[in-house]
């Protein structure tokens, strides 16, 4: 089977690299669109795109914790109303939400020691515990927050072509507190993941 790695920044891609993954891997960009851009002028040949990166969980996950998609959604697609957020869907232009097939979704995380949930793709990060529980209540199984996997599942789909994605844990989600990241953790349990779930 023929993967194609997607990711957002060099230094996860050198992370990847340096865990001995063989598989090509691109740096498709920072956020939705500009990944969804790359990854489908880079699909030919490719079985299954795989995309990964660190990003922030929801708990129980913490630092070097590995979260493993069953759906991908864009969180932040759609309107806002005094009733509350309405999803693309619901709104008839679309959808929102890319399920990734769940043999492959159990695989991935009996092979990486994941936890198996719904990863938000947003094209803001969040930044308040407000808008954290807001996301936990529309996606009671959330277990991480990206920027880009569901633009990259966007591009799979578009190309015929199968979907997962992967991220290691750097933060909680919430009030920004930097002092609390571990970037340099959680680039290492994502080369660490990548590797076995690419063998």
């Amino acid at each position: 089977m023929s993967v194609l790695v997607v990711c957002a920044v060099e230094a996860e891609r050198a992370a990847i690299v340096a865990a001995g993954v063989r598989a090509p891997v691109l740096v498709g960009g920072v956020g939705p669109a500009a990944v969804a851009a790359a990854t489908a002028l880079a699909l030919d040949g490719a079985d299954l795109v795989l995309s990964a990166g660190i990003g922030g969980g929801f708990a129980p996950l913490g630092p070097g914790d590995v979260a493993v998609a069953s759906s991908a959604v864009f969180a932040d697609l759609g309107a806002e109303t005094a009733e509350g957020f309405v999803p693309v869907s619901a709104l008839g232009f679309g959808d929102e939400r890319y399920e990734v097939d769940a043999s492959l979704a159990a695989d991935l995380a009996a092979r990486t020691g994941g936890r198996v949930g719904t990863i938000v793709t947003v094209a803001t990060v969040t930044g308040t515990a407000t808008t954290a529980g807001e996301l936990r209540a529309r996606f009671p199984d959330v277990v991480a927050e990206g920027m880009e996997g569901a633009g990259v599942a966007a591009a799979a789909r578009l190309r015929g072509v199968r979907f997962a994605e992967i991220r290691a844990i750097s933060n909680l989600v919430g009030p920004r507190d930097r002092d609390a990241w571990d970037i340099p953790r959680a680039l290492s349990a994502l080369g660490r993941a990548v590797a076995v779930a690419t063998a």
